[in-house]
């Protein structure tokens, strides 16, 4: 499975400028596994950051609330449930709250806000409060990460304006570690070292 993760980014190797990021992904094999893990330890710490975890929740539907500014892990206030629709349709809409409107991120303990709609990640990406290793499992596997490989997913995290906001979520609050480009040449870099974990056998 890694080796035809591998081989789908040979034909995108040219360099590309993205929306807000340079995506030019490594030769197929020209990242060492130590490099890939190493480049792992640095996604894990991005996607385990409150800032990314707290909506990528399982089939309950419910959104978190955890990191510093929030004092202790709790589910989302007003029990707020995302519903299989993982925007809220069936409940109240993610929107409601979360209605996009200029400098809606600069008020402390108000609703974020960025141009597109407010959602949960799908629940096959549901990995709050798990292992590095579960999370590496999900992220390689394209039964569980939208079918996309390592060109596919720094894509993913260059259009994506929720994940985006990770990086300057604004009203005081902690920004995920790294930076957004940081975090594509991570991920391009891990796919080129064959999307290795630290659970594999060498």
């Amino acid at each position: 499975m890694r080796l035809a993760l591998v081989m789908a980014l040979i034909p995108a190797l040219a360099w590309a400028e993205g929306e807000t990021t340079v995506i030019d992904p490594p030769a197929a094999g020209s990242v060492s596994r130590e490099a890939g893990l190493a480049a792992f330890d640095r996604i894990y710490e991005v996607a385990s950051h409150p800032r990314c975890s707290n909506c990528h929740v399982g089939a309950d539907n419910r959104p978190m609330w955890s990191g510093p500014s929030y004092g202790r892990t709790r589910p989302h206030g007003m029990n707020v449930n995302a519903g299989v629709s993982r925007v809220g349709e069936e409940y109240v809409p993610c929107s409601t709250c979360h209605a996009y409107r200029e400098g809606g991120n600069n008020a402390p303990h108000a609703a974020p806000q960025v141009a597109m709609n407010w959602q949960l990640a799908p629940v096959e990406a549901a990995w709050f409060g798990r292992t590095s290793d579960e999370i590496c499992a999900q992220l390689r596997d394209p039964e569980l990460n939208g079918g996309r490989d390592a060109l596919a997913l720094a894509q993913h995290l260059d259009h994506d304006l929720i994940l985006h906001w990770a990086w300057t979520p604004g009203g005081g609050r902690e920004p995920a570690p790294y930076s957004l480009q940081e975090h594509v040449n991570d991920v391009l870099a891990w796919g080129a070292a064959g999307f290795p974990c630290a659970m594999d056998e060498e």
